[in-house]
């Protein structure tokens, strides 16, 4: 599977640093592993995984350019939070200059950063595969590992509680996105 998608990593290799073009690997291969563990299109799940940060080492003027070129309008977090960036143009880079039209891979880009309310499985496998690939080493990693073995649902649950406890204790700005869906997932949790 990998061979297939040569372009897209001399692409990548071009755009990202090294750590970042290892990150997409990573992400790729546990994107896989969770849609062959959870039932999801394994192909679709490592192409979005290779290129959910496809615009992560892009220039604050390569952004604003996709945004103005595309009629992306940012919400007020939006323009103060420059990190949430990369998945708002990378959906858009993707969708207008690969020529990708798979709305599922193009959301999951979209939302891998943020999450929002309603997604679909595959969204939710693209956001934990980012969260769980092999490199990663944030504090919690192995209970979210652990969690992403057992349940998507509680992994995504753990996730975003996660999150928003690590952006609150930095006195950081919430995504109406990520507080949408973390909502969600406490009135399940109330049922």
């Amino acid at each position: 599977m990998a061979e297939k998608y040569f372009e897209y990593k001399e692409i990548l290799q071009k755009r990202l640093t090294p750590k970042r073009y290892n990150h997409s690997l990573c992400v790729a291969d546990e994107a896989v592993r969770l849609a062959k563990k959870y039932g999801g299109d394994q192909e679709k799940a490592y192409l979005a995984g290779l290129l959910h940060d496809i615009t992560k080492n892009a220039t604050v003027e390569e952004h604003l350019h996709i945004f103005n070129k595309f009629d992306i309008m940012l919400n007020d977090i939006e323009k103060k939070s420059e990190k949430l960036w990369h998945a708002i143009s990378g959906s858009a880079y993707i969708e207008h200059m690969l020529c990708i039209t798979d709305k599922e891979i193009i959301n999951s880009v979209r939302y891998h950063t943020t999450a929002r309310e309603d997604m679909t499985h595959f969204e939710k496998i693209i956001y934990l595969a980012d969260f769980t690939s092999s490199d990663r080493d944030y504090d919690d990693i192995e209970i979210m590992r652990a969690k992403v073995e057992i349940s998507m649902e509680d992994a995504l649950d753990y996730a975003l509680s996660y999150t928003i406890k690590d952006l609150v204790s930095r006195k950081k700005q919430l995504h109406l996105d990520t507080i949408k869906a973390y909502n969600q997932y406490v009135l399940k949790g109330d049922k």
